[in-house]
């Protein structure tokens, strides 16, 4: 790495798009990955569907606020 860099030229802002959306890449355990292929593939859905599907009913529900509560207060117990 250099000691310092030439900006002089620089354009602020030059690749910024306001509005655009970003896609996080998400990367799945190998036995996850297979169980959301073979749903995918029994449902005739992409991967993508059946993981955000996943992500719905799991936020619809509650539950990842329920064992975040849950974690916490085990966190504070110890």
């Amino acid at each position: 790495m250099k000691k310092e860099y030439d900006f002089s030229k620089g354009e602020r802002g030059k690749f910024y798009r306001p509005g655009v959306e970003l896609n996080i890449p998400v990367y799945l355990e190998p036995d996850v990955a297979k169980v959301v292929r073979q749903r995918a593939t029994k449902s005739d859905a992409s991967i993508g569907a059946v993981v955000n599907q996943w992500l719905r009913n799991d936020i619809q529900s509650g539950s990842q606020t329920r064992r975040l509560n849950a974690q916490s207060r085990e966190g504070s117990k110890a």
